[in-house]
């Protein structure tokens, strides 16, 4: 794989700018960006051979709209060749992904996804939930489409399995059998109650159940059942049943839970007025391990077809695809995206191949059915909001003043005790509802007098807005607010609006939303600058929606605030001895009990602690006791 750039940034524009990345351009399979005056990316796309593929682009005339005009804004060429058309698939879907350019179909997608993990580094492993790289030695199964999905298996599989669910730390420090045990989620091996050997069958049984075979399963421990009432053997018997039965029940089939697919991926698109819902059904075992809505950015005039074929790159740039993927619609070059994602699942080592199939019939066409209709609901229910929330902007603009309704509205909130783990937030609304991503903390750093709002605010504010400034001096294109509001009343927007001034800001709408007698909520008091401050009617929905951006603040800053409190409270005295990371950190408390023990203990006594060597033991003993002069010290 190889990278270049074909033409300067400060060279040609639009068609004169391609013409001239031609003349140097392989016919190689790979993939091209179009980047503009900035340098950042409009489009990027991949060919099997990069210069017949580009030069469709000097001929603007046969072109859509769309594409007209991000030729015309192009300035220069990247060009990255790879050795395969699938490579290149694989590289687009990656840079698109990253990239984010304005005129590719985009998924929005920066969630980590859940696994189950059966740790494999202790003689009684652990079944847990797991998000992020797989540093330790396991067994992991996924992906699970949500939290709740994958807890809702570690409980049936505790049920089922009897398997532990608690850390290693909280399992060597039992001494006796905890509540899982006493309502029969677990084994108790942290106490005996389990031989290693009858806990390691337990596992073997986990294993093969997840991967697909709970029918075996289920028969063994059936005629284990029959030998144990043979035997006389009551209670151990009626104990087996139990587990029989909740393993019935999570191997229950059906539509959601279908039984001739082992492991796939149902993916179906359902598009209304220009907007795409991606709905996808994740399925391992035959399980399904829950569903996710998405919902790729795209100009409307693109197809269902071709916003799932670009969706399917870019699903699986960061995961492995499983064998087989079911779609509710033909896609163009399927057998190429096939090939593609084999390579992807090769790179994972979990399979050798990759199908993608679009099922007519049977159990498959069911299921694909089943996600298209939750893929056309979840749209429905989407494009209701938005239509709700287009009101209740609308509304806002003409309370308020505005010329349209506010695409960004910012609001502000501070949280402490005291001036203590001082917090400052801003969190971020607009026509899709709360945007999540655009929230941010603020750390307040003073020097502030305790309990001084006003100054914490006037940080926050000179932050947020001093970044956008600079953003905005350097060419760039920051997110900009039409309406800002704060928890507060006259006071807090003329310092609000002090500030903003003072940072020669003054294209922004100020509110402040003052409560009302006794803090009674629908009795609020709103400042502007050029009304006199007015209350709005109990039951007016605007007022509703403008509450719940507030309170929305508010929950927000809470939040913050008791995590920066929290883990102030966890720290100690170690954490500030330079040279002294978190394994030998974790060595001293776990052989002396505290920091308090670290602190009292004798020079002789660190350096006996395991893990510990002499230059660490002198280093903790120096700082606890600074006047020491130690054995041959300088």
């Amino acid at each position: 794989m190889s990278e270049a750039t074909e033409t300067p940034a400060a060279g040609p524009r639009g068609v004169a700018a391609i013409e001239a990345a031609l003349a140097t351009m392989p016919l190689l399979p790979g993939v091209y960006r179009m980047l503009d005056g900035k340098g950042d990316a409009l489009y990027v796309g991949k060919a099997r051979s990069l210069k017949k593929r580009v030069v469709a682009y000097t001929q603007p005339a046969r072109l859509p709209e769309r594409l007209r005009r991000m030729i015309s804004e192009t300035v220069t060429m990247e060009i990255v060749t790879t050795h395969t058309e699938a490579e290149a698939l694989l590289l687009e879907a990656n840079l698109i992904k990253r990239l984010k350019p304005r005129y590719n179909i985009v998924l929005r997608d920066d969630k980590s996804y859940p696994w189950l993990m059966l740790t494999e580094d202790h003689p009684f492993p652990q079944i847990a939930k797991h998000r992020g790289a797989r540093t330790r030695k396991g067994s992991y199964y996924g992906p699970f489409a949500s939290a709740w999905a994958v807890n809702q298996t570690v409980t049936a599989m505790q049920r089922v399995f009897l398997l532990r669910s608690c850390a290693d730390t909280v399992f060597s420090a039992r001494t006796r059998p905890c509540l899982l045990f006493q309502i029969k989620r677990c084994s108790a091996p942290c106490v005996g109650r389990i031989s290693e050997a009858a806990y390691a069958d337990l596992v073997g049984q986990a294993k093969t159940f997840l991967a697909g075979k709970g029918g075996a399963v289920q028969q063994a421990l059936a005629k284990e059942m029959e030998t144990a009432a043979e035997a006389l053997e009551f209670e151990r018997a009626a104990f087996l049943r139990d587990r029989i039965r909740g393993l019935t029940h999570v191997q229950g089939t059906g539509v959601i839970n279908p039984e001739s697919i082992a492991d796939a991926d149902v993916i179906a698109a359902w598009q209304i007025a220009g907007q795409t819902c991606v709905q996808v059904f994740f399925i391992r075992g035959g399980r399904n391990n829950g569903n996710r809505a998405f919902f790729p950015a795209h100009t409307k005039a693109e197809e269902t077809a071709d916003v799932l074929s670009a969706f399917l790159g870019q699903f699986y740039d960061d995961k492995p695809p499983p064998p087989l993927v079911l779609l509710n619609h033909e896609v163009a070059e399927q057998d190429l995206i096939a090939e593609a994602l084999s390579l992807k699942a090769q790179s994972f080592a979990t399979h050798k191949r990759v199908e993608i199939a679009v099922p007519r019939r049977g159990e498959k066409h069911a299921v694909v059915q089943h996600a298209e209709t939750n893929a056309r609901e979840a749209l429905e229910r989407k494009l209701a909001e938005s239509a709700g929330q287009a009101k209740l902007l609308a509304g806002a603009a003409e309370l308020f003043g505005l010329d349209a309704p506010p695409e960004r509205i910012e609001v502000y909130d501070n949280s402490h005790i005291m001036g203590t783990n001082a917090y400052g937030v801003m969190i971020v609304a607009g026509p899709e509802g709360f945007v999540k991503s655009a929230y941010r903390k603020f750390s307040i750093r003073g020097p502030i007098t305790p309990g001084d709002d006003f100054a914490m605010m006037r940080e926050v504010l000179e932050r947020r807005f001093g970044r956008a400034l600079k953003e905005a001096e350097a060419g760039g294109a920051p997110d900009w607010p039409d309406l800002l509001l704060i928890d507060g009343g006259a006071g807090q927007l003329s310092a609000v609006r002090a500030v903003l001034a003072d940072m020669g800001v003054d294209d922004v709408k100020l509110v402040a939303i003052a409560k009302g007698p006794d803090r009674d909520a629908g009795r609020e008091w709103f400042h502007t600058d050029g009304k006199e401050a007015f209350q709005l009617p109990p039951r007016d929905p605007v007022l509703y929606f403008l509450q719940r951006l507030r309170d929305e603040a508010h929950r927000f800053a809470i939040t913050t605030h008791r995590a920066g409190r929290s883990k102030a409270l966890v720290t100690s005295e170690l954490d500030e001895i330079a040279g002294v990371g978190p394994s030998r950190k974790r060595a001293l408390l776990n052989h002396f009990g505290s920091a308090r023990g670290v602190k009292a203990a004798g020079l002789a006594d660190l350096e006996a602690a395991p893990g510990i060597n002499k230059a660490t033991a002198r280093l903790v003993y120096a700082h606890f006791h600074p006047g020491a002069r130690l054995e041959g010290a300088a």
